[in-house]
């Protein structure tokens, strides 16, 4: 019996656990992870609960009042005067008459808020034109004559100037400016118009001449210098 050899037992799982254990902390770790997975996952799955409202207060219905009937004044009717105070009338104002206005209309006067509209002013005249004219007769001979408008230039400045002659019958022969530069002549039916040629100079004065015809009569039934009548008729 002593020559048998013994078998030696083989290592049983605790021998290896007991041998190893580094095994244990990872299966502790392994089962920790996966618990955590799982709170994790149940952690997500849950809904906050949703506050129900609750039902809305019953209401008590409320009966119909009647509405008030307002009260009506009579305009008439005039509060007691009592002594050392002015009286007040009980008149609404609604009653009260409206106040005429200056203009005897009512609604328009001061008392009434509006303001009257101021009178338009007048168009005053245009001053007088600073250049002059004056009508006078040159010569005379049968069948015609020989007229003269002396333009005279008042202003500071130099102008120019329009003359308008007015004969009924009779014609225009010519026209001329003496001693200066000649303008525009023109007839237009019983109007004879000429317009300067050039500025007459501050206080310097020109003759304008024509010779007409038949005209019947050396006075001419209108004459004027920049609308202004002329002088020697």
């Amino acid at each position: 019996m002593s020559g048998t050899r013994r078998k030696r037992p083989l290592p049983g799982a605790s021998t290896a656990i007991a041998s190893s254990p580094w095994v244990v902390v990872s299966i502790g770790v392994i089962v920790m992870v996966v618990l955590l997975i799982v709170a994790l996952g149940a952690a997500r799955g849950r809904r906050p609960f949703d506050a129900q409202p609750g039902p809305p207060p019953a209401t008590v219905p409320l009966p119909d009042l009647p509405s008030p009937t307002p009260s009506r004044v009579d305009p008439t009717v005039t509060a007691p005067v009592v002594p050392g105070l002015s009286p007040r009338s009980t008149v609404l104002p609604s009653a009260v008459a409206p106040t005429a206005g200056p203009s005897g209309s009512s609604g328009g006067g001061a008392g009434s808020g509006r303001p009257t509209p101021a009178p338009a002013p007048s168009s005053a005249a245009p001053p007088p034109s600073p250049v002059t004219g004056r009508y006078a007769v040159v010569d005379t001979f049968d069948g015609g004559f020989i007229g003269e408008v002396r333009i005279s230039n008042a202003d500071s400045t130099a102008r120019g100037w329009t003359v308008r002659l007015v004969f009924p019958t009779g014609r225009l022969v010519t026209s001329w400016v003496e001693g200066a530069e000649q303008g525009r002549a023109s007839v237009s039916g019983e109007v004879f118009t000429y317009t300067s040629g050039v500025d007459l100079a501050a206080g310097a004065s020109v003759p304008l001449r024509f010779h007409f015809e038949a005209t019947g009569t050396t006075r001419p039934a209108g004459c004027t210098v920049d609308d202004a009548p002329c002088s020697g008729l």
